[in-house]
C-alpha cells in the first residue's frame, strides 16, 4: 500500500501526541486550559526562559504572571536574580 505524504504526517504525529512528549501532569494542566499560553507576554517569557538556561525574570514579568494567571512549570528566583528591566 503506498501512502502519501499527507497520511505519513498525520499517523507521525498522532504517534507523537501517543507516546506522549508530556507527563501526565503537564496534560492536566494542557486540558484546563484552552489555549497553550496565557497571552504573548506569556509565550514570550516562556520561550526566554527554557531548561538548561539561567532564568530571565524582571519586575513586570512577575506583575504580568499574576495578572494574567500564567499557568505551567513556575520558575523560582531569589530577589536578587530578578532584574530590573
Amino acid at each position: 500500500m503506498r501512502i502519501d505524504g499527507a497520511r505519513l504526517l498525520l499517523i507521525g504525529g498522532a504517534l507523537l501526541i501517543l507516546t506522549g512528549c508530556a507527563t501526565s501532569d503537564e496534560w492536566a494542566t494542557w486540558k484546563a486550559h484552552n489555549t497553550h499560553f496565557a497571552s504573548s507576554d506569556h509565550l514570550f517569557f516562556s520561550t526566554r526562559n527554557t531548561e538548561g538556561n539561567p532564568p530571565k525574570v524582571t519586575r513586570n514579568d512577575i506583575a504580568m504572571a499574576r495578572t494574567e494567571a500564567w499557568w505551567g512549570k513556575p520558575i523560582t528566583v531569589s530577589q536578587e536574580q530578578i532584574l530590573e528591566r
